[in-house]
């Protein structure tokens, strides 16, 4: 199964069908198949990189910050007094990346980190709180007003290509986005960065502020990690772009998508990273999202034990030793009425009734 899901949650992805014109023999369609995965893949590449050579962004003011600096990402073409900038292509981070649908094909995925953050880490099924600005990226050509070709004359065969980018989503103010329902190159790319450290805060005029250590980044995402063919109705994403994602990372919280007090990161069974594959059961629901693992008729989380401990650190009390079947999911600070900082850790115990390695909750032996 492969997540396509567009970024506004409000907004469902349409599976678009790419139609030729109608057959004059049988007044049907003839469907256009899509292109092929791993060649789309050497063109995005290309076009990313094309990108990434001759553009720059304000590098120097998150070097040394203004005053009044918003932390902004903002990107520019190498030209003119910019020419001498120092391109993206010498900046950016990059990782392979395996297709969902195809094994034999890998993608290059480029990201600059212009902050990291100093946070927590995120993992791949978490529910984060961000800004972000999402541009489509294409190549086009178009007739320059230089010579290009050196023939002494410019007209209509001095051609360039440009790199035009189109906003089509963005939020200005944090909202909460779960991982495991955005393109696969969003969420491949925000578990390379760290939360802000502390917030969310609420101000006196309502508004929510996060401490000023937050990551911040930009991806930039070829489409086989994107919309594909498929892209969102009305998006004006068009079939193959590439996408651009500026954004800010302000906090994380454990993904637990079917609420069967399994955290999804522990449903990724054969831990290649992806939550989509792993389905004990096959139905057709991934772990992740289906909550009896197993199809045994019992609920997981009616087949596993949960129990929270609450450490009192100021009056010195020591945290659990936990069994080896024991894992901990949540650990949530606070101060009670006497002002003592408390640390409660929730826990979960995969119990195994029959001893035969297989926890109940994956095993149909156990109901």
């Amino acid at each position: 199964m492969k997540k396509v899901y567009f970024l506004l949650p409000i907004i469902m992805l349409v599976f678009l069908t790419i139609l030729s014109c109608k057959s004059d023999d049988d007044n049907g369609v003839d469907v256009i198949p899509p292109n092929d995965r791993g060649e789309q893949a050497v063109v995005d590449q290309l076009i990313i990189e094309k990108y990434l050579e001759t553009h720059f962004y304000n590098y120097e003011e998150f070097a040394n910050p203004p005053a009044d600096f918003n932390f902004n990402i903002v990107m520019d073409t190498i030209a003119g007094e910019n020419a001498t900038k120092i391109p993206l292509i010498d900046q950016v981070s990059s990782k392979t990346v395996n297709d969902r649908l195809e094994e034999d094909v890998s993608y290059t995925l480029y990201y600059l980190s212009a902050i990291e953050g100093e946070g927590d880490s995120v993992a791949f099924p978490d529910i984060c709180t961000i800004t972000y600005e999402g541009t489509s990226l294409y190549e086009k050509t178009v007739l320059s007003d230089v010579d290009e070709n050196n023939d002494g004359v410019i007209d209509n065969n001095d051609l360039k290509e440009v790199y035009p980018t189109e906003l089509f989503d963005a939020a200005v103010t944090p909202v909460r986005f779960d991982l495991t329902r955005v393109v696969n190159g969003f969420q491949d790319t925000m578990i390379e960065f760290k939360t802000s450290t502390s917030g969310p805060m609420e101000q006196p005029d309502g508004t929510i502020t996060y401490s000023d250590d937050f990551g911040v980044g930009v991806m930039f995402i070829p489409s086989g990690l994107g919309y594909f063919a498929s892209t969102p109705a009305g998006s004006g994403i068009g079939a193959y772009n590439e996408l651009m994602f500026t954004f800010k990372l302000f906090q994380s919280e454990i993904g637990d998508q079917d609420d069967d007090s399994v955290i999804s990161i522990m449903e990724d069974l054969n831990g290649n990273g992806f939550e989509e594959d792993d389905d004990t059961d096959e139905d057709g629901f991934p772990n992740f999202a289906d909550p009896d693992d197993d199809g045994d008729g019992t609920l997981t989380k009616d087949e596993i034990l949960t129990q929270d401990y609450i450490v009192n650190i100021t009056q010195g009390e020591s945290e659990p030793t936990l069994a080896s079947n024991e894992y901990e999911i949540e650990r949530v600070e606070s101060v009670n009425s006497e002002g003592d900082d408390i640390v409660t850790i929730t826990t979960i115990t995969l119990t195994d009734t029959d001893d035969d390695g297989t926890p109940d909750y994956l095993d149909t032996d156990n109901s």
